[in-house]
């Protein structure tokens, strides 16, 4: 293969991918308000004589290069969360801006780019006939933001595609990652029995119970479970809730929200089984379940699951990563590879399916959920490049 004919042929469509994702940065596209992100994909694959565009009816939009037997996919969620409060943005977070060098705007890193550069990785290698006997599919991915890993699970279950392997295009730094914490959502619920405030003690008040309970669970996060490679699991409170009569009265029932991150050897069994055991869960009776999802998607489909979202690691020396590792090589030298602090899709297409992923895509994780996000053209054109040259590496190690 002639990477440097890959890497000036990805050059050229920097122009191409710097407009794709100005375009795909001014429209709104929030998880489960995605339709018109879809539209503007749909019309840029068409554009660049992708052999097969299609809406799934979740939403998702699949492009499809070659006719090989085999499929590698790269997968990119075009969902972004929203702006927070406009007034930590010194720009529109959706007309963005555009330097020499930078994109900046809502999902420019998080993940748009990423989209941006798995569609002209595909076009480059149609170009150069790079697809080595392969179809390569390019997943426009739905609702991942508030639902990581559910647009996977009806592709899977569904739409029945099954691929190789999978590259999660999210921002890695310029790195290669591997793997990631699994993650879950937990609900601790405790009551209690309302009151006159005036007279405190004829009642019980929740709020107390649980005040008992979440010290116990900050101490809890002390002692969770590590991993040489992907690290410790952690928990975090991130919500509470009550009930009261009034606010002349005790609080009748409270309920936290617990973010538990779930290192490698964790499972959501032992996540909720330690939460049951704390003495103050077992003293006050306290109700531990997870959250489960059913929010329609822009469509209208619903398609619930468990907020259960599962770790994976993909072996140092399995054909994906070392692909990748090579094609990366080819072009642009040794590189890092490591793994990622926040979750992805992956949960789903490798810890649920056991499909193996690895990551690779434009941006940086700090980028994410932050204000005046941004990303850089190169990083657009090099994930384009390597994305272009990964099915002829995979090729040697695919027996």
């Amino acid at each position: 293969m002639d990477f440097e004919l890959v890497k000036n042929k990805a050059k050229e469509y920097e122009a191409g991918m710097t407009r794709f994702l100005r375009d795909l940065i001014v429209i709104p596209g929030e998880s489960a308000g995605e339709k018109g992100v879809i539209e503007r994909i749909r019309l840029e694959m068409e554009k660049l004589h992708f052999d097969k565009v299609e809406v799934d009816p979740m939403g998702n939009i699949l492009g499809t290069m070659g006719n090989g037997k085999k499929t590698i996919a790269f997968d990119a969620h075009i969902d972004t969360v929203g702006v927070g409060n406009p007034e930590n943005w010194t720009f529109d977070p959706y007309e963005g801006f555009e330097t020499d060098t930078e994109i900046g705007g809502r999902g420019a890193s998080d993940q748009l780019g990423g989209m941006v550069s798995a569609v002209y990785g595909a076009k480059i290698m149609k170009d150069l006939e790079l697809l080595a006997g392969y179809s390569v599919l390019v997943t426009g991915t739905v609702q991942e933001e508030d639902c990581d890993g559910l647009c996977w699970q009806y592709i899977i279950n569904e739409d029945k595609v099954r691929p190789e392997f999978v590259v999660i295009t999210e921002p890695t730094d310029g790195n290669i990652y591997r793997g990631q914490r699994g993650r879950m959502e937990i609900r601790v619920d405790v009551a209690g029995l309302s009151c006159h405030g005036s007279a405190p003690e004829r009642g019980e008040n929740a709020i107390y119970k649980m005040a008992e309970i979440i010290l116990e669970v900050k101490d809890l996060n002390e002692c969770l479970h590590v991993d040489e490679f992907l690290g410790k699991g952690t928990l975090a409170v991130s919500e509470i809730f009550f009930t009261s009569p009034s606010r002349c009265a005790v609080a009748d029932s409270c309920a936290i929200s617990i973010d538990r991150r779930l290192t490698d050897g964790e499972t959501f069994k032992t996540a909720l089984n330690e939460i049951r055991q704390l003495p103050a869960v077992k003293k006050y009776c306290a109700k531990v379940s997870m959250y489960k999802y059913d929010r329609p998607s822009y469509t209208g489909l619903t398609y619930p699951t468990d907020c259960y979202f599962p770790t994976w690691v993909s072996p140092q020396d399995h054909a994906a990563t070392r692909s990748m590792v090579d094609a990366y090589r080819g072009m642009y030298g040794e590189p890092k590879v490591d793994k990622w602090t926040f979750s992805t899709n992956a949960v789903s297409i490798m810890g649920r399916f056991g499909i193996p992923c690895i990551g690779f895509g434009p941006g940086k994780e700090a980028q994410a959920h932050a204000p005046d996000e941004k990303t850089w053209k190169e990083d657009l054109v090099k994930s384009a490049a390597v994305y272009a040259a990964l099915p002829e590496s995979y090729k040697k190690y695919d027996k």
